[in-house]
């Protein structure tokens, strides 16, 4: 299982939210390139960046960090936040974006996310789907969180894994930022409902929201994620990157 440390940056800083509400807003360091340098020297190898001034203004904005950590670290970056047109992907992968996430873009504008996976591959395009727990499973939020929408959680990745889909970022927005442990249960389910005939590859389904503890890695690599997004833990110093580090060296 892939770990990957998230960086959510505001006005170019490294900050972290809680449950996505930009008035919880706490700087971490005012040079996510330092952080992601850390990282990096801990065996890291994967990075999720988020653009949150980006999901605010529907249009990336922080492309000259993602360009700094790219061009100055080999970490694989995923990258999201407000991508919401062609020019926007084009500007993210030339900025140095392994992969980009789409959310809202795949719930408001469906045509444009399939033509990009169409268009860049399925490799290259990671599903965002953040959802607010309820009954049925959950529902799908929109625009930095802002909104939700009637789309179910698990349909709604179904639907996608159909059209070519394979990677997908799942985030509790419930947890996000509470350090009080991830949706176990949620991604079992997604896991055991989720499978596409017309496609060989299973999905590859990457856990995020509520990681506080380092004995929860593990647990959610037997449940069968394909990797993990950390965020205030590390930051907290909850789990400590020399764990973070011998995980891997160990695999």
């Amino acid at each position: 299982m892939r770990i990957i440390p998230a960086i959510d940056i505001i006005e170019g800083k490294c900050v972290r939210l809680t449950k996505g509400d930009y008035n919880t807003k706490k700087i971490y360091n005012e040079n996510p390139l330092e952080v992601a340098k850390e990282f990096e020297a801990s065996g890291i190898e994967y990075l999720h960046v988020v653009d949150l001034d980006g999901a605010k203004a529907s249009q990336i904005i922080n492309y000259k960090v993602l360009e700094q950590i790219a061009t100055k670290t080999n970490l694989k970056i995923d990258f999201g936040g407000g991508l919401k047109s062609d020019k926007d992907l084009e500007i993210a992968f030339n900025s140095g974006a392994n992969q980009i996430t789409g959310g809202s873009i795949a719930v408001k504008k469906p045509t444009i996310f399939e033509s990009w996976i169409a268009k860049f591959g399925a490799e290259k395009i990671i599903l965002g789907a953040d959802f607010y727990p309820d009954n049925s499973g959950g529902k799908i939020a929109t625009n930095g969180w802002q909104e939700e929408s009637s789309l179910e959680l698990i349909p709604f990745i179904s639907d996608y894994q159909q059209k070519g889909i394979q990677y997908v970022i799942c985030t509790d927005i419930s947890k996000d930022g509470m350090l009080q442990g991830p949706s176990f249960n949620t991604y079992s389910k997604i896991l055991k409902e989720c499978h596409s005939e017309q496609s060989e590859e299973s999905l590859k389904l990457i856990a995020s929201g509520g990681i506080s503890t380092f004995e929860e890695i593990p647990k959610l690599e037997e449940i069968g994620c394909e990797g993990v997004i950390i965020g205030k833990a590390i930051y907290e110093n909850k789990i400590s990157l020399k764990e973070l580090e011998k995980f891997i060296l160990n695999k």
